[in-house]
């Protein structure tokens, strides 16, 4: 089986704000510490799109590494999403990223501009190229509107520095043929496809319910891996309402009306996000109360 590079449980770590709508780095070190002590994550991915990436300047980007990596950089990989729909834009914040001194790089689908599969594998291998940092390829086609094909996959395989894949695609028959024929490691981006990709050689997820299910999720991975597969299916099953809840809108929206909702704010959001309706939030308190998670009255 592939090793995974980062551990087996990361969370795509949201960015708290100050009430001025200022990137709140003391409330970051916060959330890094207690998702990596508390929620037992091996590793975490800073300035991902549940980071809010897209509206935070290159400076704040920079900054959260900083906070993120003198934290829990000791005990934890700090993955640091770099993508963008710029391909000289993404390989500048990969160098700073690299000099801050990451454990690896998330690196997204070019959005927007749909470019062809010979673009993606000239952005992938140029991206690839501009560091000697490990790279996590991000395949998300309902965000970015491209997939990554499975011939294009199996070619950027082939690169030394590209190492794994947070897959957020939904196609396991595609997902099954690349970690059949490449040593890429797997990292499930939709938390409700944890267990099923671990069926077909997943190493792990870099999840957004995470946030709050660190423990149980990660006994599930350990519990599939080392043959339990019936405790995997019962924790997967027990888990599921808030795998599937904490996407009934967009993750950042409901996964900081989660923290708010079990005593640990951190913070709003920036346009064009809006924080979670009264209709959202009771929602999402049903689906943590549902997997044993007490909300305050």
């Amino acid at each position: 089986m592939t090793a995974p590079p980062f551990g087996r449980l990361l969370t795509a770590m949201v960015t708290p704000f100050t009430p001025d709508g200022d990137v709140d780095l003391d409330r970051a070190a916060e959330l890094a510490s207690y998702l990596v002590d508390e929620q037992q994550h091996d590793g975490l991915v800073v300035n991902g799109t549940g980071g809010e990436s897209p509206t935070t300047s290159d400076t704040e980007k920079a900054d959260l590494l900083r906070v993120v990596l003198d934290t829990v950089g000791d005990r934890a990989a700090v993955v640091a999403g770099v993508g963008t729909f710029d391909t000289a834009h993404t390989c500048e914040l990969a160098a700073e990223a690299a000099k801050l001194g990451v454990a690896g790089l998330l690196v997204v689908t070019p959005y927007y501009s749909k470019p062809p599969q010979t673009g993606l594998l000239a952005h992938f291998r140029t991206v690839a190229d501009a560091t000697d940092i490990p790279v996590m390829l991000y395949d998300i086609p309902h965000r970015s509107g491209v997939p990554i094909a499975t011939d294009t996959m199996l070619r950027l395989a082939e690169h030394p520095h590209i190492v794994a894949v947070k897959d957020a695609k939904s196609d396991l028959a595609a997902s099954a043929r690349v970690t059949a024929e490449t040593d890429l490691a797997y990292y499930c981006g939709d938390d409700a496809l944890t267990l099923p990709l671990l069926a077909i050689g997943a190493v792990g997820v870099v999840g957004t319910s995470t946030h709050f299910v660190g423990p149980p999720t990660k006994e599930l991975i350990e519990a599939y891996l080392t043959g339990d597969v019936g405790r995997a299916l019962a924790l997967h099953r027990r888990l599921l309402p808030l795998y599937t809840g904490i996407f009934a809108t967009s993750g950042a929206i409901l996964v900081k009306a989660g923290l708010d909702l079990l005593g640990r704010p951190v913070g709003g959001l920036r346009l064009p996000l809006v924080p979670a309706t009264p209709t959202e939030r009771a929602a999402l308190a049903t689906c943590l109360t549902a997997v044993g998670l007490p909300v305050p009255g």
